[in-house]
């Protein structure tokens, strides 16, 4: 895996070090590309919400995603961005 391929982990915390809220914002943005079966949610293995080590709730995101839907990608990092959440590589965490 090179770096180019290395997931992007947006972290549910502020640049301030405050918590975002809600609480579920991780599963919200991740819903974007979920299906639901079986009265599961799935989430796609491109966009996921996850937790770090630190027990924070974040979103996993597949830098495939750029290439399949550049519009969702774009959106998502611009979410991040505008609420000065932290971003990184996941290895990062």
């Amino acid at each position: 895996m090179t770096k180019h391929d290395k997931r992007i982990l947006i972290e549910g915390v502020t640049e301030e070090g405050k918590t975002f809220r809600p609480s579920d914002w991780a599963e919200r943005v991740s819903g974007s590309l979920s299906t639901f079966s079986r009265n599961r949610v799935k989430y796609s293995p491109l966009l996921q919400p996850t937790v770090n080590n630190a027990g924070l709730k974040c979103v996993l995101l597949d830098p495939a995603l750029k290439e399949s839907n550049p519009e969702l990608y774009a959106s998502i990092l611009e979410f991040a961005k505008t609420n000065k959440l932290k971003i990184c590589d996941e290895e990062d965490e």
